[in-house]
């Protein structure tokens, strides 16, 4: 007797679809000689995590302390913070911990946060900016930047970027090349300063096709479960897409579906190209077009309605805070329940 699903609405994980994709990209890094250091702020999960290692992950990528800390518990002693880390003694305190049981590296982009990462045995990686503008000195700056954390006792593996400008329309290539000619000029300027980088970093699941001119490692994260932005982007397509919200249609109100999966569960990300809150997976020109707390509403665009009662499989706009918002994933195979993993590094902000 199959085991009973659990009441909507939830996060779905369609089991064979996540490993398709673990392998997918794993023997696309292999391919170009690159090492896959997935984003695991994405899925929060040691056993996706471990899965994603299983099939040739060479390490891990996190955002925080704390995702690092919960990881390091699982056994992962190869972690990457790239996020340009400010530490106060708590936090050097947790770094330290950290290094002692495997190998840790954490972002930097000014001589302030380089000298408070000196001496806490982790290794320094200078983030350049190659297009999105949000953090990272600019890829001429490296070289002095590498130098002078260097002279303050850090030791400097390599550079890293973020193409996070690859999340638009028409633009996933166009910023894979803006990555690579900032890594180029990065890696060039650092050389040039005595630090030979021996890890040049970079990737997202937008421009992962294009990625990996000049580079050493890449760092996707959605790709593992794929979402209504990167469907919309033509990064993937939608039998690529592992993660789903499964909901009940509560009202035909206004002759459009209302469900009962709203902003708590689904995230409330609408980019400005996107075309809606969300997508519907088994029904491609529904649209999600108003979303609230507890109600999503989407346009089927003249197909006939679910039926009241029935269940539906709302592709989140953005899976990682979708991930964020929950504190399991109902594992399913064939439509049947085979598992529930636990988001363990949910809100491990800090």
């Amino acid at each position: 007797m199959s085991r009973p699903l659990p009441a909507t609405p939830f996060l779905a994980l369609d089991l064979p679809v996540l490993d398709a994709n673990i392998e997918r990209v794993a023997d696309w890094a292999a391919e170009r000689g690159l090492a896959l250091r997935p984003h695991v702020k994405t899925h929060k999960s040691p056993e996706i995590g471990h899965r994603q290692s299983e099939a040739g992950a060479s390490g891990i990528t996190v955002a925080t302390i704390g995702e690092a800390e919960v990881f390091a518990q699982a056994g992962f002693d190869d972690v990457f913070i790239a996020y340009p880390v400010w530490l106060d003694a708590e936090r050097a305190s947790r770094l330290r911990r950290l290094a002692a049981e495997g190998t840790v590296r954490v972002g930097f982009d000014s001589l302030e946060a380089a000298r408070r990462l000196a001496g806490v045995g982790v290794e320094g990686i200078v983030e350049v900016d190659s297009g999105h503008h949000r953090s990272g000195v600019l890829p001429d700056e490296a070289g002095e930047l590498a130098a002078q954390a260097a002279d303050a006792g850090l030791v400097v593996a390599g550079v890293f970027t973020f193409p996070g400008h690859s999340y638009g329309p028409e633009a996933r290539i166009g910023a894979a090349a803006q990555e690579a000619s900032a890594l180029r000029v990065a890696s060039a300027a650092m050389t040039a300063a005595g630090i030979v980088p021996r890890i040049i970093s970079g990737g997202s699941t937008p421009s992962l096709a294009a990625t990996g001119e000049g580079l050493t490692e890449t760092r996707p994260g959605v790709y593992v479960f794929n979402d209504a932005q990167q469907w919309e982007l033509g990064a993937c397509v939608p039998e690529q897409i592992a993660l789903t919200c499964h909901a009940t249609v509560v009202s035909h109100a206004g002759g459009r579906l209302v469900l009962d999966a709203g902003s708590k569960v689904l995230g409330a990300d609408k980019a400005a190209w996107a075309s809606g809150f969300g997508r519907l997976l088994d029904h491609p020109q529904a649209r999600i077009v108003l979303l609230s707390e507890h109600h999503a509403v989407a346009d089927l665009d003249g197909e006939p309605l679910p039926p009241l009662g029935s269940t539906v499989r709302v592709v989140p706009n953005h899976a990682c805070n979708a991930v964020n918002l929950v504190d399991e994933f109902t594992v399913l195979s064939q439509g049947r329940l085979v598992g529930r993993w636990d988001v363990a590094a949910r809100g491990m902000n800090a």
